[in-house]
């Protein structure tokens, strides 16, 4: 078979996920964000998403309905598919979280991400200072001698960072503000810019922080529990961020 007896390839579209109202969502998020459709415009007409997408009415308005869902858009009569002030948008919906993250050029979204993650998880350490067992504190010691072993070892070191934080958070029985900080977290886990270097010298300074709050802890010192993880969270955020913007926000 000749090149010129080739069938066409299939549209970008066609060989995306078999989900396509969810893949159409994903790139109109994206486009919203980059401000390709700045708010208080309107999306291009249905018959125009359906033939730039190659995809169907339905999948169209199914798009349109996950967009509203997220808070990037409303449907006005007459005036079409409208795009939302930034201030309308769902920042906890992952999709959304992720493009914004993308598009940040000034740290500022991770800046905000880091206060509320200090502000929930110190409210978490604060509890857990006065309902940890004496298996719990066990298991944050352990988690703590054995990030000393890990400095050098960035990838292992932070498996086991994110399961003494993890800890913390299940004992203080927050449900809602553990899930809210996983979810937060999920966003960056991988992110360099949220990651930082993968320095030695990072690891062990950071892992000072978690040995105050275990101390705390153990010492069923609430409020010097609360105190250590803000300090930790702020410091190691400190220590691992882009010089890009204006650190403001994290003073105390």
């Amino acid at each position: 078979m000749t090149a010129s007896d080739r069938p066409p390839a299939a549209p970008e579209w066609v060989r995306r996920p078999a989900n396509l109202a969810s893949a159409v969502t994903a790139e109109l998020v994206e486009r919203v964000v980059r401000g390709v459709h700045p708010p208080g415009t309107s999306l291009p007409a249905e018959p125009v998403l359906c033939e730039s997408f190659s995809v169907s009415r339905t999948v169209v308005r199914e798009a349109v309905k996950l967009l509203q869902a997220k808070g990037l858009v409303q449907v006005r009569q007459g005036a079409g598919t409208v795009v939302n002030p930034a201030s309308m948008w769902n920042m906890l919906d992952e999709l959304v979280l992720a493009a914004v993250i993308a598009e940040d050029e000034t740290s500022a979204v991770l800046d905000d991400l880091v206060v509320t993650r200090r502000l929930l998880e110190s409210d978490m350490a604060l509890v857990a200072a006065r309902t940890a067992s004496r298996a719990v504190v066990d298991r944050l010691g352990a988690l703590v001698d054995l990030m000393d072993e890990l400095v050098g070892e960035p990838d292992a070191y932070r498996e086991q960072d994110l399961a003494f934080h993890d800890t913390i958070m299940q004992v203080s029985g927050n449900r809602l503000a553990r899930g809210v900080v996983r979810a937060l977290e999920s966003q960056v886990v991988n992110t360099a810019r949220y990651v930082g270097p993968s320095e030695r010298a990072l690891c062990v300074e950071s892992n000072k922080g978690h040995r105050r709050v275990y101390e705390r802890i153990a010492a069923g010192d609430s409020g010097g529990a609360a105190k250590a993880m803000f300090d930790h969270i702020t410091e190691a955020w400190l220590a691992r961020r882009p010089e890009s913007g204006d650190p403001g926000r994290l003073e105390r």
